[in-house]
């Protein structure tokens, strides 16, 4: 891979493009500017509307108590240009060119942060009522639906799922979610730990089922595979999102199994002086032995202050920046509030703090009495302390760390 980016990089005359004006991409061209860097930034977004946060959107721009979710940056300020409403179709990493529905853009260095799109529903496109859930517009479109309190069917019973069908709740509809599977989370979570959470949508008043295949949806309902047909005003898909990189093909830009950028440590792509960062990008993992595709929001604020401090170059002689976080993401659901950090899947033993049937509990998972992973329900100060211990690979006492009144810190061997 080229080092000119290094070689150069006291030079106040390159030109980084960012592709992508959500928080990996926003937070990529920030942070250039934090660190130092004097050249050209360009941050382009497919979107017309000014760059947005998309926690909110799930939230309190869906139910009304918030018009937006703008960042609160001062771009011209920061002297970074901002090119919105443009469709980005393809690059030439050997010309050093974008293409663009209005023409080339040229870059010295390209920063890939094109995040991920919605899986949509097989045969559901174009039925009206049927919605995602990923966009500012997309918000705005289901904000009236749930103002009116339609019967909503959301498909699949993933975070996401989760979190539109609270807000679904708490705006006074009646809610149905359907899950192929058979249980909820069951592609991010192991089936002990996701049983419990599978009593709260119950709970909430929202009707979980499980077991559930959708055969088609048409105007009005969506029909199950075993027949049963359900009434709905409106259908949510919410079945999962893939990185947004079908523009790359061409590109000769490696990208994974799931169509992500292949990234290494120090987040560059296979192509000289591109970078890959955010939903679209997977990254070698010292501290999990594997590599690991992350779409959540804490990834898309941490990796670009990496991104950035690498293609500005320290010191000689000091070496590259590697990336190699402890992944972490939360979610209010339910009335409850989850947070995970780590990766479970690198784990050999799994151990419980609290009663999961209780509105507090803790997972830990561990590899040789070490913490690699928890889910903290309730719990943040566990989370906090967690995060730290699997930081450090501090090996802990499991007789100890079961103990719910003690504290995660005071668990140690």
């Amino acid at each position: 891979m080229s080092e000119q980016t290094q070689e150069r990089g006291t030079s106040g005359e390159r030109r980084v493009v960012v592709v992508g004006a959500g928080m990996a991409g926003v937070q990529a061209a920030v942070a250039l500017r934090e660190q130092g860097f004097t050249g050209t930034v360009t941050l382009i977004g497919a979107e017309p509307h000014q760059p947005y946060d998309r926690p909110p959107l799930s939230k309190a721009v869906l139910l009304g108590k918030s018009e937006g979710s703008a960042f609160d940056i001062d771009f011209e300020g920061l002297g970074i240009e901002l090119h919105l409403g443009r469709e980005v179709l393809g690059v030439r990493p050997g010309d050093h060119e974008l293409d663009t529905a209005t023409g080339p853009v040229p870059y010295d260095v390209l920063v890939l942060a094109s995040g991920a799109e919605p899986i949509r529903l097989p045969g559901a496109e174009g039925v009206p009522g049927v919605h995602l859930l990923r966009t500012l517009d997309d918000a705005e479109r289901l904000r009236p639906v749930l103002a009116r309190q339609r019967d909503i069917v959301v498909v699949g019973a993933g975070w996401i799922g989760a979190e539109f069908a609270t807000a679904a709740r708490e705006a006074g509809c009646a809610v149905t979610v359907v899950e192929a599977a058979d249980r909820p989370l069951a592609g991010a979570l192991p089936a002990e730990v996701a049983a419990p959470m599978a009593a709260w949508y119950g709970d909430s008043g929202t009707v979980l089922r499980t077991h559930a295949r959708v055969a088609h949806v048409e105007p009005g309902a969506v029909v199950l595979d075993d027949g049963t047909r359900l009434a709905a005003g409106a259908v949510v898909v919410g079945i999962g999102a893939r990185p947004a990189t079908a523009w790359l093909a061409g590109s000769g830009i490696e990208t994974g199994a799931h169509g992500e950028v292949v990234a290494d440590e120090r987040l560059r792509a296979s192509a000289a002086d591109v970078y890959a960062v955010g939903d679209c990008a997977s990254f070698p993992s010292a501290r999990y032995g594997q590599r690991l595709l992350v779409h959540h929001w804490d990834n898309a604020l941490q990796g670009p202050r990496t991104v950035a401090a690498n293609i500005i170059g320290g010191p000689s002689g000091e070496p590259p920046v590697v990336y190699d976080p402890v992944p972490y993401f939360w979610s209010e659901q339910f009335g409850r509030f989850v947070q995970y950090a780590g990766h479970h899947p690198a784990a050999d033993t799994t151990l419980w703090r609290g009663d999961p049937s209780g509105p507090a509990w803790t997972v830990c998972w561990l590899r040789e009495n070490r913490l690699v992973a928890l889910l903290a329900v309730g719990r943040p100060r566990d989370l906090a302390q967690g995060r730290r211990l699997i930081e450090s690979g501090t090996p802990m006492n499991p007789e100890l760390l079961t103990d719910p009144a003690r504290p995660l810190k005071a668990a140690t061997a």
